[in-house]
């Protein structure tokens, strides 16, 4: 796609006017497969901009084709940053992110150049601009025995222990994402204080942010997530993913369990044919696409159609 001229005009030229030390900085967010890639690069290089993407699964070197990273050439276009600089057993979250492009965004502005960030990871963004708390990182064992118990007594049990230690957490979280409670119990055994605490004390953001949400007309941004998952299916997902498996790494990652990822996994071990992983991963796609459009939709963002 050639990024509409006249979105990349007014953006380039708002971004000059507001350039100071803590901001406002543009944001360019959206759902999966929208088209944020290529307007960034051309926004990136009219301003003389670094990307800061805001993608929690692109910072994995490992993961390549499934998480539709940029290609070469464009890193090599534009200088971005989270892109290929962990493995897939280092521990990365939203807070990580927070802090770790707060300090970046202070380098770029140090070298004259400007900060753009880019991405659809919802947390990452929320987190970026409007802080989060300061947790201090747990000894990964704790999970690992929280996730051994969810298999032995089951989510109800994980649940009502949140409920004894933390009920203000309990109170807030649905049961069913046994991944949010799992994290409330890891802070609580890992630090020995309840996750709540660490929500009040919170550190804001030293910086300020104008956020673009990109969109597309469903049926168009659908046919654009379609298309897209048969293109990764033809440069090789299967085989990237089988090699991330035969390196040794468990299924069980929580980082293996991103879309794309999770479905040829239960393909590689036998639970379906290649013709049904195709239709699961564009589903479930599309199904993430509509649940970031809803988020976005919950703040104060600018709206900007491509067409």
């Amino acid at each position: 796609m050639t990024a509409p001229k006249e979105i990349l005009t007014e953006l380039a030229a708002w971004q000059r006017r507001h350039l100071s030390e803590q901001g406002p900085f543009l944001i360019l967010a959206g759902p999966t497969a929208v088209g944020k890639t290529d307007l960034s690069l051309e926004l990136a290089e009219a301003l003389q901009a670094e990307i800061i993407s805001a993608d929690s699964r692109q910072i994995y070197r490992q993961m390549t084709i499934g998480t539709a990273k940029p290609p070469h050439e464009a890193l090599q276009r534009v200088r971005h940053h989270f892109i290929d600089e962990l493995d897939l057993d280092e521990p990365f979250s939203a807070g990580h992110f927070a802090f770790a492009a707060w300090e970046r965004i202070g380098e770029i502005l140090s070298r004259g150049h400007v900060p753009l960030v880019v991405g659809g990871s919802t947390l990452y963004l929320y987190a970026l601009q409007f802080g989060l708390a300061e947790i201090p990182d747990v000894d990964p064992a704790v999970r690992r025995r929280l996730n051994e118990r969810l298999r032995t007594e089951g989510p109800e049990a994980l649940y009502a222990e949140l409920q004894r230690v933390d009920p203000e957490a309990a109170a807030r979280l649905d049961p069913t994402k046994t991944q949010r409670v799992i994290r409330a119990l890891e802070v609580y055994h890992g630090t020995g204080r309840p996750i709540t605490y660490y929500h009040r004390h919170h550190r804001p953001s030293p910086y300020t942010f104008r956020t673009i949400v990109l969109y597309r007309d469903r049926p168009v941004l659908y046919e654009r997530i379609n298309r897209r998952v048969d293109q990764m299916l033809e440069a090789g997902l299967v085989e990237e993913v089988r090699g991330i498996l035969e390196a040794g790494y468990s299924p069980e990652l929580d980082v293996l369990r991103t879309i794309g990822y999770e479905e040829v996994i239960g393909y590689l071990q036998g639970a379906y044919d290649r013709e049904t992983m195709r239709r699961l991963i564009q589903r479930n796609t599309r199904r993430y696409a509509k649940r970031q459009l809803t988020w976005f939709r919950r703040f104060d963002f600018e709206w900007v159609k491509l067409d």
